[in-house]
């Protein structure tokens, strides 16, 4: 005889059993074949979400399966196979559905988001504004409704797209329902982007078009348009008129490097600080003209930067060029990054230093110059020390130079006597 209980554990096992032997590729396949079935007969939002739900107990099914390995290692495992599959059958699925009002909106909030965002032409600009009218006059007759905005424009023309929008997700149009009125909104949405798209934006205008607009060429005309092309034109006029902006709109708008070589040229006659940031910025990369024009500005925020590129023994002309930059800016703190270099490997870049010095006068530098007019072998480095002590000009320094006067070398010596005269000058009488 039986408890029951036995009768009740042999009861459940045929229905686990059913259960571990229903999921096999075969029976998802063919429940994948359904599916599409279904999907392709769907009719309704409803018919969808039924689809979808089907298409995620699927996945289930196949994530918690264990499908045979395939006998053929090049044969695809079951489980991806069938996954790739259910994955098109979603991608279907996405594109059956809708369209909705959401879908609506989003493309009129897109649309603003370029309305306001983008320069428009002089010519783009009407287009834009009848593209957002003819949106609003469609949208009011599909809704039944009346919008009433402003002529400012972008402003005014954004917050008629912004009452639009907000009209239609009030409206709360349903996919199935209303599926004629959101078709007519999304054509009327079309028709509203492709003609945004086809309105003149500044950027579409080249670099050229641009600047006549802004007036760039308005100084040059027939009695001073001496040089081609017009821009170097433009370059000169503004270099006698002292107009520094007109030469970086060139610079930053002209990218060959005939134009670029011309506006840093003109920068470094003009000296002018407006040209700084962008003179640094080539500087950044080692530029010796850029640096040179630094030197012109001469404004001691560059010195930091320009400390780094003394050093390099690798790179006289650099060493050189920047040295000379460093006694043009005149800063106290170059003193001894400077007087650095009078110890360097070339015999131009210690000369460099030694003028350099002389530039800034610092009197700090008076000994280290001292040193070099008693220990260094090249003469050119010497009479470049005797220099920038005249040109420091204390009378310590100027004591340091007389001491030469009957030099072996005669342009030594010719410092020396200029130091002496001005020693004799300074006397009190």
């Amino acid at each position: 005889m039986s408890d029951g209980s036995d009768e009740t554990e042999e009861s459940a096992a045929p229905d686990d059993e059913e259960t571990a032997v229903d999921v096999t590729p075969e029976t998802v396949g063919d429940r994948l074949d359904e599916t599409e079935t279904a999907l392709e007969n769907a009719e309704t939002e409803a018919d969808l979400d039924d689809v979808e739900a089907t298409l995620d107990a699927t996945e289930t099914q196949i994530e918690n399966a264990s499908f045979p390995e395939p006998d053929d290692e090049e044969e695809e495992p079951p489980a991806e196979r069938l996954t790739a599959r259910l994955e098109e059958l979603r991608e279907t699925l996405d594109e059956q559905r809708g369209p909705y009002a959401s879908d609506v909106v989003e493309a009129i909030e897109t649309g603003r988001e370029t309305l306001t965002e983008t320069r428009w032409t002089e010519s783009g600009e009407p287009d834009v504004i009848s593209a957002v009218e003819t949106l609003v006059a469609s949208v009011g007759e599909t809704l039944d409704v009346r919008f009433d905005y402003g002529s400012e424009f972008p402003d005014e023309y954004a917050t008629a797209l912004d009452r639009v929008t907000e009209c239609i997700t009030e409206t709360d149009l349903h996919a199935d329902e209303d599926d004629d009125t959101i078709a007519s909104l999304l054509d009327a949405t079309d028709e509203f982007t492709d003609a945004l798209d086809a309105a003149e934006e500044w950027d579409d205008l080249t670099v050229v078009e641009q600047l006549t607009v802004e007036g760039f060429y308005d100084r040059i005309d027939s009695q001073n348009r001496k040089d081609f092309p017009p821009e170097l034109g433009v370059v000169r006029v503004a270099e006698q008129e002292n107009d520094p902006d007109r030469i970086l709109t060139a610079f930053e708008r002209f990218d060959s490097e005939f134009m670029q070589e011309n506006c840093v040229d003109a920068f470094r006659r003009m000296g002018t600080p407006a040209a700084y940031d962008a003179m640094a910025g080539l500087a950044q990369r080692r530029d010796r003209p850029a640096i040179e024009v630094l030197g012109k500005i001469g404004d001691d925020e560059a010195c930091e930067m320009l400390h780094e590129y003394i050093s390099d023994e690798s790179n006289p002309p650099l060493q050189k060029t920047v040295l000379k930059a460093l006694g043009e800016i005149g800063s106290p703190e170059s003193t001894q990054p400077v007087a650095n270099r009078l110890a360097a490997n070339d015999s131009e870049v210690r000369s460099q230093a030694a003028r350099a010095l002389g530039r800034i006068g610092d009197t700090r530098a008076v000994e280290p110059l001292g040193e070099v007019l008693a220990e260094e072998e090249r003469d050119t480095v010497r009479a470049a020390a005797a220099w920038a002590l005249v040109r420091i000009g204390t009378e310590r320094a100027l004591e340091a130079a007389t001491q030469y006067v009957d030099d072996r070398s005669y342009i030594v010596q010719t410092e020396a006597e200029t130091a002496a005269d001005r020693l004799e000058t300074a006397k009190p009488a």
